[in-house]
């Protein structure tokens, strides 16, 4: 793990990186030991949960 705190300000989360990736189980590691979904729910490391925050589908735009 890495000196990242899972409390830190937003532009430090910009610094944090991938350290275990399963794109086929639908989730990725961060470096600060938070799990990140590929439904951007997330479980941060002492447990806490951050619910699915999904853009609704009338607002998404299809690729031509």
């Amino acid at each position: 793990m890495c000196s990242h705190s899972f409390a830190a300000a937003p532009a430090d989360a910009r610094s944090l990186h991938v350290v275990a990736a399963h794109p086929e189980q639908g989730w990725n590691l961060l470096c600060d030991g938070t799990i990140v979904f590929d439904d951007s729910g997330e479980l941060l490391p002492d447990g806490s949960v951050v619910a699915p925050h999904r853009v609704p589908a009338d607002r998404l735009t299809a690729a031509a």
